[in-house]
C-alpha cells in the first residue's frame, strides 16, 4: 500500500494504492452483504401480499402487536446504512407504512402511532423510524411524522396529553397516540395473557392469591385471578409516570436530530433531570411509580416499589437499568457531556453494593418486593458496555475492571437476541483486545443464522390464521447487527428503544447515499476516548472506490488527525480537523487508519455529508 492524501472542498482525502489479497474477513463481510440483500425479497415475497401486508388473520385484539409488526423487518433500513441494497431501502419504508396500516385496521394504531401502550413496546416499533432517519434525513413525510410524534410527549397535541409540564411527568405508564390511559381493561389485555401466566405475579398480596414467596406465579389465565390482578393494577398502576417512560426521550431525540431546535434538547434533559430529582427524594433508590400528582408511592400506599415495568414486576431491575441508559446516552449525545449518564450509574452502584456471594460467585438483587430485595443473580455485563462505550471514560472502564476482573464473560450463552440482534459481549471483548477471533466468529454466526432463518422459511407451511404476532421476527434472514457491530464500532442499539450510537458511519459519494460502498469492507478493531483504528478493503481488483468516514453515527465527532503507514515502517500524519474523511481506494487497496478524534465536538444530525 502506497497511501497519499490531497485535500477535498470539505475535507481531507486519504489515497490508498498497490493491489493486497483482501482479508478473509473482509470477502466474508461482502459476501454477506450480498446475501441478505438478496434474503429480504424472499422473505417479503413469502410472507406479505403484493401491497405488503402480512399474509396473517384478519383480527388481532388487545393493545399488544404492532411492534411485534414493526420488529419483524426492523432490520431492514439498518442493514440498508451499512451497505444493503437500494431495494432493501425501498422495502423498509413499504413495510414500515403497511405494518402501521394494517395495525391501525385492528384498532392498535392510531394517527401512524400506537393508540396505546408501554414505553417498552413502543421503544421496539419506533427503532424503527429512528433507523429511517439514518436512511433518508431528507425524506419530508418521515420528518414531518417525526415531529408530529414528539408533539404527542411534549404537550402540544391536544388529542394526546400524555406530558404534565408543571410536574415534568408523563401521566401514566400506557400512553400514546390517543394519550394517557387511566383505566386497563380485560380486553387490552387478552393477547398477553398467556404469555404473563408464566411469570411472577404483578403483587404479593393479590386478594385470595397471597403468597409468602415474592416469586410465586400466579396464573393469568384463570378468570377470577385475573380479574384480581386487573383491578390492583388499574388502582395501583396508572395513573402516573414510571422510569420506563425515559425510553420516549429516543423519540424526542429523533425530532432534535431532523431539526436542531433546541426545544427538544430541553424536553429530554427536563425529563431525565426530574427522575434524578425523585431518585434523590428517595434516598438514592430511583422509585418506580410516581402518583397522578407527582409524589412518590401515591397510588401504592408510599411504596417506591411496585409500579408498571419496575424493580418487582415483570422483568426488574433490568428494566431500571435500560431506561435511565437509554435516557442518558441521549442526553449525551444532546449535550457531549457524558454526565448525564449519572442516573444510570448510580442505579448500577446500588446494586452492587448489595451484593453477596452465592456458590462461588458474586450475584446482585433483580427486584424489590414487599420482604425487600429478592432474586439475586449474576451482575450482567450488557448496562456496563453501553455506558462506558459511549462515554470512553475512566470511571466507567474502572467499574467494568473491578466487576469483571476476568473480563467480560463473553463466551458461551446465545449470541443472539430478538429480532436479530447480536449479543454486545463478544465484541466488546474484540475491541479489548481479548476476543482476537471476533471477526471470523461474527460472520460465521451470522452466515449460519441467516441460512437457519431460510431453512425454517422453507419448511413453514403452518396456517396463517395460527400464527403468533411474533412469527416473522425469527424468520427474517436480513440480520446485519454483527456487520454493524465490527464495520461502525459499536455495541449496537440498546434494544427497547436506543438510538445506533456509533464510532463512525459511512457514505458512498458514487451513489451518494448512506453505505459502504461496492466491494468496501470495514472493521473497526480498537477504540479509546482520543482515537479509533479503522481498516476499509477494496475487495475488488478492477476499480477504484471511494467512500466517506463520517465521524459518530450523527456526525457528533469530529476527526482530528490521520495516522497510517505510507510505507512498511514509516508512519504519516495527516491533520483533519472535521467530522468526515474521504478515502480513495484503488483496486484491491487497503487502508490501516488510526484517526484522532474529539468526541461530541459536533452537534448531532442526521444531515448526510456534502457529496461534492
Amino acid at each position: 500500500m502506497v497511501p497519499k492524501y490531497t485535500t477535498h472542498p470539505s475535507s481531507v482525502v486519504i489515497e490508498a494504492l498497490g493491489r493486497q489479497n483482501p482479508p478473509g474477513w473482509a470477502v466474508k463481510q461482502r459476501h454477506l452483504i450480498d446475501l441478505m440483500d438478496r434474503a429480504a425479497r424472499f422473505f417479503v415475497e413469502r410472507y406479505t401480499r403484493p401491497d405488503g401486508t402480512l399474509i396473517w388473520r384478519g383480527r388481532w385484539p388487545g393493545m399488544d402487536g404492532s411492534d411485534d409488526g414493526y420488529e419483524s423487518f426492523v432490520s431492514f433500513p439498518l442493514f440498508y446504512i451499512v451497505g444493503g441494497g437500494e431495494h432493501v431501502h425501498e422495502l423498509a419504508r413499504k413495510e414500515w407504512n403497511t405494518v402501521t396500516r394494517q395495525f391501525t385496521e385492528y384498532g392498535q394504531v392510531y394517527r401512524e402511532f400506537d393508540a396505546y401502550y408501554d414505553w417498552m413496546h413502543h421503544g421496539e416499533s419506533y427503532t424503527y423510524t429512528y433507523y429511517l432517519g439514518l436512511a433518508d434525513p431528507n425524506h419530508h413525510i418521515d420528518r414531518r411524522r417525526a415531529l408530529r410524534f414528539a408533539a404527542m410527549y411534549m404537550g402540544q397535541d391536544p388529542e394526546a396529553p400524555n406530558w404534565d409540564p408543571e410536574l415534568r411527568m408523563i401521566r401514566s405508564p400506557i400512553n400514546g397516540s390517543r394519550g394517557p390511559r387511566f383505566q386497563m381493561s380485560a380486553e387490552d389485555w387478552v393477547t398477553h395473557r398467556p404469555v404473563l401466566a408464566g411469570y411472577l405475579a404483578p403483587y404479593e398480596d393479590i386478594p385470595g392469591f397471597e403468597s409468602a414467596d415474592p416469586l410465586a406465579i400466579v396464573d393469568w389465565n384463570d378468570d377470577r385471578a385475573f380479574e384480581q390482578i386487573l383491578k390492583l393494577m388499574n388502582e395501583r398502576m396508572v395513573p402516573g409516570d414510571v422510569p420506563l417512560n425515559l425510553n420516549a426521550t429516543s423519540l424526542i431525540t429523533h425530532a432534535f436530530l431532523y431539526t436542531g431546535e433546541d426545544r427538544y434538547r430541553q424536553w429530554v434533559l427536563d425529563y431525565l433531570r426530574a427522575w434524578a430529582e425523585r431518585t434523590a427524594r428517595n434516598g438514592g433508590i430511583t422509585p418506580d411509580n410516581i402518583g397522578p400528582t407527582g409524589q412518590i408511592g401515591e397510588r401504592m400506599g408510599g411504596k417506591w416499589w411496585g409500579g408498571y415495568y419496575g424493580w418487582r414486576w415483570p422483568h426488574g431491575a433490568w428494566i431500571i437499568l435500560e431506561s435511565t441508559l437509554i435516557a442518558g446516552c441521549n442526553a449525551t449525545l444532546l449535550t457531549g457531556d457524558p454526565d448525564w449518564l449519572d442516573l444510570h450509574r448510580s442505579q448500577g452502584d446500588l446494586l452492587w453494593a448489595l451484593r453477596k456471594e452465592e456458590g462461588g460467585q458474586v450475584v446482585v438483587p433483580a427486584r424489590y418486593g414487599d420482604r425487600g430485595w429478592f432474586d439475586y443473580r449474576p451482575l450482567n455485563p450488557v448496562h456496563y458496555v453501553h455506558s462506558g462505550f459511549l462515554s470512553q471514560g475512566d470511571l466507567d472502564r474502572r467499574r467494568i475492571q473491578e466487576r469483571f476482573p476476568g473480563g467480560v464473560p463473553w463466551q458461551g450463552g446465545s449470541r443472539y437476541g430478538k429480532a436479530g440482534s447480536f449479543s454486545p459481549l463478544p465484541w466488546y471483548a474484540y475491541i479489548e483486545g481479548q476476543n482476537p477471533a471476533f471477526p471470523d466468529q461474527v460472520l460465521e454466526d451470522t452466515y449460519a443464522g441467516l441460512s437457519q432463518r431460510l431453512e425454517r422459511i422453507e419448511k413453514d407451511n403452518g396456517d396463517p390464521e395460527t400464527w403468533d404476532v411474533h412469527h416473522w421476527q425469527d424468520l427474517n434472514p436480513v440480520i446485519p447487527e454483527g456487520l454493524i457491530q465490527m464495520t461502525m464500532g459499536t455495541p449496537g442499539a440498546v434494544y427497547h428503544g436506543g438510538l445506533l450510537h456509533a464510532s463512525v458511519r459511512y457514505f458512498d459519494p458514487k451513489r451518494r447515499r448512506p453505505g459502504l460502498p461496492e466491494h468496501v469492507a470495514a472493521l473497526v478493531p480498537r477504540i479509546s476516548a482520543e482515537a479509533i483504528e479503522l481498516t476499509l478493503v477494496n475487495t475488488d481488483p478492477l476499480e477504484s472506490r471511494e467512500v466517506i468516514v463520517q465521524g459518530g453515527a450523527f456526525g457528533e465527532h469530529r476527526f482530528t488527525v490521520a495516522r497510517y503507514e505510507s510505507v512498511p515502517g514509516v508512519e504519516r500524519k495527516v491533520t483533519i480537523d472535521s467530522k468526515h474523511l474521504w478515502v480513495r481506494l484503488g483496486p484491491s487497496a487497503q487502508a490501516h487508519l488510526r484517526l484522532g478524534m474529539r468526541r461530541f465536538a459536533e452537534q448531532p444530525s442526521y444531515a448526510w455529508p456534502p457529496f461534492e
